[in-house]
């Protein structure tokens, strides 16, 4: 987000130096890029085609049921040392899911980093738990992410959640 401020002088006797309006030095930066939709593919590991087949599961899946999935694929989660508390911390900054049921779940898939993580919101858990998402990654996504099939491995890892998540 870029914000800038001017703040105008009327003619005056003596030269002032202009005071910005808002003091921006405070202001803490996000660690999290814009979300642009469902399918966020900042590491570009998905082609065209695959982005909009997997944007379309999501979208209704969403549609159906108000559960919301979002992908993310970047290639650093710094200044953080842990995925899956990026991708918590990212699920809630960007407001994934509906606030009232909290049924958001976000997936983060770190190809630089070698790892990925899955966070769901606290309505979410109560289904998919903590050791449900585990082991979709370790049976599902890892195997396929091994041979070097990132999309095969999201697009299994997500259907097998969505089927765990009736």
């Amino acid at each position: 987000m870029n914000l800038l401020s001017c703040k105008g002088f009327a003619q005056e006797i003596e030269t002032k130096k202009p005071t910005p309006e808002f003091d921006f030095s405070e202001m803490e930066k996000s660690n999290f890029p814009e979300p642009i939709g469902i399918i966020n593919d900042y590491g570009q590991i998905f082609t065209e085609s695959q982005r909009t087949e997997l944007t379309k599961i999501l979208y209704n899946y969403d549609i159906e049921t108000t559960r919301q999935i979002v992908v993310v694929t970047i290639d650093s989660i710094k200044p953080y040392n842990n995925i899956q508390k990026y991708a918590t911390d990212l699920g809630n900054n960007w407001g994934v899911g509906t606030a009232e049921k909290d049924n958001g779940l976000t997936i983060v898939v770190c190809n630089h980093c070698r790892q990925i993580g899955i966070a769901t919101g606290s309505g979410t858990e109560k289904i998919l738990t903590d050791e449900i998402c585990k082991y979709v990654i370790d049976q599902t996504i890892i195997p396929e992410f091994k041979n070097g099939n990132f999309y095969d491995g999201i697009k299994k890892g997500v259907a097998e959640l969505i089927e765990k998540w009736k």
